[in-house]
């Protein structure tokens, strides 16, 4: 029997699916580009119908680039990474919101090319700074192959499939392509379809977005492309990455934006091209004029050298291309209802009071809540709850309160009052919140015991001048707090490497070297045990004091302020600070644990302390045969010396090693004494009742 009716059916269907790609492709450009629909809704839904059923009848027919292939896949476990072959680079931005910001920038390029008052001006291409999320999406042969976001602007994440669901973003590009053609561009999502799709939500009883811009990121980052194929999103180019195969590649900005609208792909109808810094200030306010009724956020324009040439002339510096500026707009501002004013509780313990308002739609995002920075400034503002108040997005990033309108205020509306408010508690913890004289933040003291503070003082208590845990930074003190290993500094005694292991990127070696640094973290001095408590306004000179005073942790425990304020160098506030830390039964009892975890150092009672070295200075250069830095300076210290970092007539020895530099040099000129290793070993042995020397 033939099989030559089959092979009829199957070039009829062939080309029929050619014809409907073809179709489909133009209203899509029609009705997502150019905002110009050629058909109704059911007439298209009747060609894609059509299509899919060619489709799933001869799947030898379905290809990457078809339609139908915008909403499809299965959910992904996480993101391959993709490494930008030619890097994704922010650019600087112009904060001057004046027609004065792009004075400066076109006086820049002119000092930068050596051009005078009379040479002619450069011409610039003005653009849009739209408000969403930046990608790169790679055509090979026409086709769109690869979407990936910006990352660290070497290496993004792929989101290829995502990128697919982008209606006005064209599969396949029109006429003539590069072999490879990267484009960048912008995903966001207009402000109709953002409301669109939160009433949408709303009455089926889902989650709605906070506002385009985050709208737009995360749909982009959903692993989910179903989920991502109901996001209403947006694309417009606006530059490139990699190129080859382009014989006839335009020669400037302006150039290559117009061959990407020819291709089909979505290009801002705002742009313009200019000379001089007089156009693009024309063209910031024209936009400024226009923002509003624009369809989309955008938080300001950009400018670019047009000639490619001359942007490759110019270049970049500190990774930025010094070609290109963006010129942001004022900040935005509106009123609206303050409903409650609650206080965080920050990394160090500063207590912040926190507006929380009405919901208002401002500088592009949808703002409930507005820093109200300490109670000082709640009072020279006179917010008060319930106060109509001016909300302004601060730079387009940080909501602020700006004012009230006094006229609105309810009867009754009572001045703010943070230690009433929170009776004199932290928020969080319990701890009794301080404000020293002089200063305008109130503080939580309970640094070792707060939740909120639980990262911080991890990091501290294991920097280098504390107890010197190599290997425990922030990434790491992220995870291990994040995955409820660790709930107060004590548990890190209790971590073993295979708990570590299984964090991620964490390999075993790394995990046996992290608990190797811990446990050798037991064995330390009292100066670095007291720093390391974090104690408010204690630093490393501060903590060196309190040990060769007291001797041991008892007595400082012990001390009341009087007996504290006879420490040198430690002043009322200081001594208070210390007092008020000590005086909270749970952080004493953080310094009890950490002593049942095995932490121990050589006490000495404070009046047997050799201080033979008082009143002398040492300087310390090059690298000594036997003894660190920092443990040469610990032990100049403990016999009462001072280490300064420079030479001055004030030195009496300076202590040379191997490379010395140019202190020797120095000590030298002034004819200071210079000495090794073994004579400073001898000056610290020397008997506290005899002046020392080599």
């Amino acid at each position: 029997m033939s099989d030559s009716p089959t092979r009829d059916a199957l070039a009829e269907a062939a080309a029929r699916v050619l014809q409907l790609r073809a179709e489909l492709a133009r209203h899509d450009h029609a009705y997502y580009v150019l905002d110009a629909p050629l058909i109704p809704d059911a007439d298209y839904d009747a060609l894609f119908r059509e299509l899919q059923d060619l489709e799933q009848r001869w799947p030898q027919l379905r290809v990457a680039d078809s339609p139908t292939q915008r909403v499809g896949g299965a959910p992904l476990p996480e993101f391959a990474q993709v490494q930008h072959r030619v890097p994704m680079l922010s650019i600087r931005t112009e904060t001057d919101t004046t027609a004065q910001g792009a004075v400066a920038f076109d006086q820049r390029l002119r000092n930068r090319l050596g051009l005078d008052s009379d040479a002619p001006p450069l011409q610039y291409q003005a653009e849009l700074k739209f408000d969403g999320l930046a990608i790169s999406v790679r055509y090979e042969h026409g086709v769109l192959v690869q979407g990936a976001t910006r990352g660290d602007g070497q290496t993004g994440e792929d989101v290829t499939q995502n990128v697919r669901t982008i209606r006005n973003l064209p599969l396949r590009l029109q006429g003539a392509a590069p072999q490879v053609l990267e484009v960048r561009g912008e995903v966001l999502m207009k402000r109709a379809d953002f409301l669109r799709y939160n009433a949408a939500q709303r009455a089926r009883g889902l989650p709605t977005l906070v506002n385009p811009r985050n709208g737009a990121a995360g749909s982009i980052r959903q692993l989910d492309p179903q989920v991502a194929a109901q996001r209403p999103l947006s694309f417009f180019a606006y530059g490139w990455g990699e190129i080859a195969g382009w014989p006839d590649q335009p020669r400037t900005q302006h150039e290559m934006l117009d061959a990407f609208a020819r291709m089909g792909l979505p290009v801002a109808a705002q742009r313009a091209c200019g000379a001089g810094a007089a156009a693009l200030a024309e063209f910031h306010a024209r936009v400024l004029g226009e923002r509003d009724t624009l369809p989309f956020d955008i938080d300001g324009v950009v400018y670019k050298v047009d000639s490619l040439a001359l942007q490759a002339e110019l270049g970049y510096r500190n990774r930025e291309p010094v070609w290109a500026v963006a010129h942001k707009y004022p900040a935005q501002e509106r009123s609206t209802r303050l409903l409650a004013i609650e206080v965080q509780v920050g990394r160090t313990g500063k207590l912040t009071p926190v507006a929380r308002l009405e919901p208002v739609f401002v500088g592009g995002v949808t703002v409930t809540s507005a820093t109200l920075h300490n109670e000082d400034e709640v009072r020279r503002k006179d917010v008060r709850i319930g106060d109509t108040v001016i909300v302004r997005r601060a730079g387009d990033v940080i909501p602020e309160i700006v004012g009230v309108l006094g006229e609105r205020r309810e009867p009754g509306a009572q001045p703010f009052d943070l230690q009433g408010l929170l009776h004199g508690a932290c928020p969080v913890c319990g701890s009794q919140i301080e404000r020293e004289p002089g200063e305008v933040d109130w503080r939580c003291s309970g640094g070792l015991y707060c939740s909120a503070q639980r990262k911080q003082a991890l990091l501290h208590y294991a920097s280098r001048l504390a107890m010197d845990i190599e290997g425990l930074g922030e990434r790491l003190v992220d995870q291990i707090v994040d995955a409820g290993l660790v709930h107060g500094l004590p548990d890190i005694y209790a971590l073993r490497a295979e708990q570590l292991a299984e964090l991620p990127r964490m390999a075993a070696k790394s995990a046996d070297n992290l608990v190797r640094a811990i446990r050798a973290s037991l064995r330390t001095t009292l100066a670095r045990f007291i720093y390391a408590l974090g104690i408010r306004h204690v630093g490393e000179a501060t903590a060196k004091e309190l040990a060769r005073h007291f001797g041991g942790l008892q007595a400082l425990l012990d001390a009341d302020v009087q007996r504290l304020e006879r420490v040198p160098d430690i002043g009322p506030v200081v001594a208070a600070s210390i007092h008020t830390f000590f005086a909270q039964a749970h952080n004493r009892e953080v310094v009890r644990q950490l002593l049942d975890a095995g932490i121990a150092w050589e006490e000495t009672e404070g009046a047997t302390l050799s201080r033979h070295l008082e009143g002398h200075t040492f300087v310390l250069t090059g690298t000594l045969p036997t003894l660190g830095r920092e443990q040469a300076r610990e032990r100049i210290e403990a016999a009462g010396g001072k280490v300064s970092a420079s030479v001055s007539r004030k030195t009496r020895w300076v202590v040379a090693g191997a490379e010395p530099g140019s202190k020797l040099e120095r000590a030298r000129e002034l004819g200071i004494e210079v000495i090794d290793e073994t004579a400073l070993l001898q000056l610290l042995q020397a008997p506290a009742d005899s002046p020392a020397e080599p």
